[in-house]
């Protein structure tokens, strides 16, 4: 496996960090906006009257949906249809999507993943403005979310890699009976932080996850970014230097204890070549603040201690 930390050799000046505004979405969406929810009374009486018709499955997949935003049909079954035969893991599947589609909470997306013979285990779902109220109203959101998500093939194919790193670490963590525990998982924008720039103004750090895990006695966190090749290199390190103005900040270890090491989790070998020099030539006073690796091989660096040992 191939997962390289960063140490630290000489210190640097902290960067001049630029502010990052929110992107201006295209008119197709996946989810509902405010407006074709109708009326904030309305939208939550039917939330209400629709708990009542939910199982605890049921609600478990809106959670899911709700944490991560878009998951295949493979992925939903794999962590809540995960006891008997395949054929009956995949019919539970289909036909618990199936109702939920049908009773407004989840919307499916016309793209598969995987192609035509990927067939119904490709599909993809999203929440609905109306999942989204139920989840308000009675489940773990707390809060009706009005976040509108694009459908683009590159923002679905980065969203679905981050959804499989959590599929594949509640799989990872099942498996090691209590060796290693899944403590915390944070998709965007929940993973979010805010920092100070140079000029007082607040800057935005943008994780693609946060993840906190329980190995033995101990317990790792980690900043997750998960990159598929679409963004340059200098681009790479200006984000490598927010971290490490955050982490220079001292605020996560105020408000949390510790500083999550900031895994790069890249599609091949030529990436993490490249991300590792980028990261290096950044980091210079951070000791082992980064580390690179390969996505196939993250779920399991992630449930081992650093230095190999422990879990998986």
């Amino acid at each position: 496996m191939n997962g390289r930390d960063l140490r630290a050799t000489s210190p640097v000046e902290p960067p001049t960090l630029p502010t990052s505004d929110e992107p201006t979405l295209p008119p197709t969406t996946l989810l509902a906006t405010r407006a074709s929810m109708g009326p904030p009374a309305l939208s939550g009486a039917r939330a209400r009257r629709l708990m009542v018709r939910l199982g605890q499955r049921d609600l478990a997949v809106l959670s899911s949906l709700g944490q991560l935003r878009l998951l295949t049909t493979i992925q939903l079954q794999r962590l809540h249809m995960a006891d008997g035969a395949p054929a009956t893991q995949a019919r539970r599947a289909r036909s618990l999507l199936r109702r939920l589609t049908e009773l407004g909470v989840v919307v499916r997306l016309e793209r598969r993943v995987g192609g035509i013979r990927a067939g119904s285990a490709g599909q993809v779902y999203g929440l609905s403005g109306l999942g989204q109220a139920v989840l308000g109203v009675g489940g773990p959101l707390g809060r009706r979310r009005r976040t509108v998500w694009t459908t683009k093939p590159a923002f679905a194919d980065h969203v679905l890699a981050v959804s499989e790193l959590y599929v594949r670490l509640v799989e990872i963590t099942r498996a090691t009976t209590g060796d290693a525990e899944l403590l915390a998982f944070e998709g965007e924008p929940a993973c979010w932080r805010r920092l100070a720039g140079t000029g007082g103004q607040s800057i935005r750090l943008k994780p693609d996850a946060f993840v906190a895990l329980g190995l033995g006695e101990l317990e790792q966190r980690a900043f997750i970014e998960l990159d598929l090749g679409t963004e340059s290199l200098p681009t790479i390190a200006i984000k490598c230097q927010r971290y490490l103005a955050y982490y220079r900040s001292g605020q996560e270890q105020h408000d949390h204890g510790v500083f999550p090491r900031v895994w790069w989790l890249v599609p091949n070998e030529r990436r993490l070549d490249g991300i590792a020099r980028a990261v290096a030539r950044v980091a210079r006073s951070a000791q082992a603040l980064f580390t690179v690796a390969l996505i196939s091989d993250a779920p399991v660096l992630l449930t081992r201690l650093p230095d190999g040992g422990g879990p998986a």
